[in-house]
C-alpha cells in the first residue's frame, strides 16, 4: 500500500509527465485562471553520487589510518624515547645553567672594576683634600728655647760628618 490513492482522480501515476501551464482570461467582469502542474519522475542521480563520493571519503580514511607506519611496537622505543627527551633537556638545563654562571661572573667582574675605580676616586679626591689644605693653612712655627751647643774638643772646630747628631 502506497500513500497515493489509485481511485483518486488527481493522482498521476510515476512516469508520466505532467506540464504546468498557467492561463489567465481576463473579462470586463469576469477573469479565469487555468493552471497545469507538469510532475516529472523522481531522479535518484544526485543521491547515487552522493553515496559514491562518501564511499570514496570513508575508503581514504581507512587508508590514511592503515596506511601510516605502526605505533612504537614495545615499550623499548618508549623507554628510549624517554631517556633522548631526558637527556635534552639536562643539556638544555646545562647550557642555561652554563648561561647563568657567565652572566653572574661578568656582573662580579663589573662590580670589581667599579670598585676599583671608587676606590682610586677616593685616594685622589683625599689627595687633592690634602693638597687644597696644605695650601689654604698657614706655616705653623714652632719656637722653643735650644741651649747652645758645648765647644767642640778638638780646639773650637766643629766638624759635621753625615753620621753626627744633628740638634
Amino acid at each position: 500500500m502506497t500513500q497515493y490513492d489509485p481511485n483518486d482522480p488527481n493522482y498521476v501515476p510515476p512516469g508520466t509527465p505532467v506540464y504546468t501551464e498557467t492561463v489567465t482570461t481576463t473579462a470586463p467582469l469576469h477573469t479565469e485562471t487555468v493552471e497545469t502542474t507538469v510532475v516529472r519522475e523522481a531522479n535518484n542521480t544526485g543521491w547515487w553520487i552522493a553515496g559514491i563520493l562518501g564511499g570514496l571519503v570513508i575508503l581514504a580514511v581507512l587508508w590514511i589510518l592503515f596506511a601510516r607506519g605502526a605505533g612504537p611496537q614495545s615499550d623499548e622505543a618508549l623507554l628510549q624515547a624517554q631517556a633522548d627527551a631526558a637527556a635534552a633537556q639536562a643539556q638544555a638545563d646545562s647550557a642555561l645553567i652554563q648561561g647563568q654562571v657567565a652572566g653572574a661572573q661578568a656582573s662580579v667582574d663589573i662590580a670589581r672594576a667599579d670598585a676599583a675605580r671608587s676606590q682610586a676616586e677616593a685616594v685622589r679626591a683625599a689627595s687633592e683634600a690634602r693638597a687644597a689644605e696644605a695650601r689654604s693653612s698657614s706655616p705653623v712655627i714652632i719656637e722653643r728655647e735650644v741651649p747652645a751647643p758645648a765647644p767642640a774638643p778638638n780646639g773650637g772646630v766643629t766638624v759635621v760628618t753625615p753620621t753626627s747628631p744633628q740638634n
